[in-house]
């Protein structure tokens, strides 16, 4: 990203509604080293020039494996292992460690988005054939930018996300209003415990957050992360976080827990991004355990707060079927995928629209168990 002027990659990013494609946070994932050629993920942006004029742009990585994108293609890599086919390296287009909706192609808006798409997959279909990459994939596909990529041989794969909707609630009880009851007593019983072990939920936004908490949030993520072992996900370094203040607190929403004067560190924070009317959570941890304190910071203060300052969708991220007794939906996302030999490809072809229908399927059956009453 050092290669690219931010105010010129910012142009095309800015007026999406996602965040995770903006330079500063892509940048820092790389001046962090949280991302890099050591760690798998090789970046090989995408930037088309006009003169002097950068007019398109995508970011990509050539992987060496699979994790951190959280599109669990174990099978698929299986399945070239046993036909003796290379699955690995790989070019992957996507936001590293963020399964949020919303990657495309950054176009400016007075060009032809047929045509520049054209050149950027020609671009793509070099790149692949140079350095005999095995396939390309996009993760986490804007829905109407993706439905293009069909007419370039990419297929789809659908996976499971969850979604809150802001259906117009003028309060949180408002938004209470439309649980069922006994929901409706657990919800209330769980935000009651925070005052009742004298805890304090404080968001804070921009300005507002102080220096000292976003290294405070890099250990709380890593003691988070730490408590699931081999299965954590601690991707981000610890120059990460901190280096979020000077150029990027402007899109942080932190949830901070006290249990003391604010002038102290909080015993616990969620870590969220906003723009426009979007929120999406990401990180979250605590130094010490309170009941019913991960609830009420990442999902009912949050919600309280997109009702506040009118967010009309928060995806909470992924994972954790808990979120549905919280009043969130599970979604669908798409991820396209197309293989550079023909016969991965033709085993995607036959089987994708078995396994779509499967995870339509288990969305179905997972938003049965909200406990929302139905309205007309």
């Amino acid at each position: 990203m050092d290669e690219v002027d931010a105010a010129a990659w910012d142009a095309l990013a800015g007026p999406l509604p996602t965040p995770f494609l903006e330079w500063e946070w892509l940048h820092l994932l790389e001046a962090s080293n949280s991302v890099g050629a050591e760690k798998g993920w090789l970046p090989h942006h995408l930037t088309l020039w006009r003169n002097n004029e950068l007019v398109a742009a995508a970011p990509f990585y050539i992987k060496s494996h699979s994790v951190g994108e959280f599109v669990f293609d174990h099978a698929w890599a299986d399945v070239a292992r046993r036909l003796d086919i290379a699955y690995y390296p790989k070019l992957v287009g996507m936001s590293p460690f963020s399964p949020t909706i919303g990657y495309r192609f950054l176009i400016a808006p007075d060009e032809d988005p047929s045509s520049i798409t054209d050149l950027m997959m020609a671009a793509i279909d070099r790149l692949i054939h140079r350095f005999r990459l095995a396939s390309c994939s996009f993760q986490y596909a804007d829905p109407d930018w993706g439905r293009q990529l069909e007419k370039y041989g990419f297929l789809s794969w659908t996976h499971q996300s969850f979604a809150w909707h802001n259906d117009g609630y003028r309060s949180f009880e408002d938004y209470l209003s439309r649980f069922k009851s006994n929901q409706r007593r657990n919800i209330r019983r769980e935000r009651r415990a925070m005052p009742n072990q004298g805890i304090r939920l404080v968001p804070l936004t921009g300005d507002s957050i102080t220096r000292d908490l976003f290294p405070h949030m890099h250990r709380l993520y890593s003691d988070t992360n730490a408590q699931f072992g081999p299965w954590g996900c601690k991707y981000l370094t610890k120059a990460f976080f901190p280096g979020l203040y000077e150029n990027y607190r402007r899109r942080i929403l932190l949830i901070a827990a006290y249990t003391g004067h604010t002038d102290d560190l909080p015993i616990g924070m969620s870590f969220l991004l906003v723009k426009g009317d979007r929120m999406y959570g990401r990180y979250w941890g605590a130094l010490v355990h309170a009941n019913a304190l991960h609830f009420n910071a990442c999902y009912y203060r949050p919600i309280e707060w997109a009702i506040e300052n009118g967010i009309r969708i928060f995806d909470p991220g992924i994972g954790g079927e808990h979120k549905i007794r919280r009043g969130f939906k599970a979604v669908a996302n798409e991820s396209y995928h197309r293989f550079a030999d023909n016969r991965m490809q033709e085993v995607l072809r036959l089987n994708i629209g078995r396994i779509n229908a499967m995870e339509h399927a288990n969305i179905d059956a997972i938003n049965c168990d909200r406990p929302i009453v139905r309205r007309e």
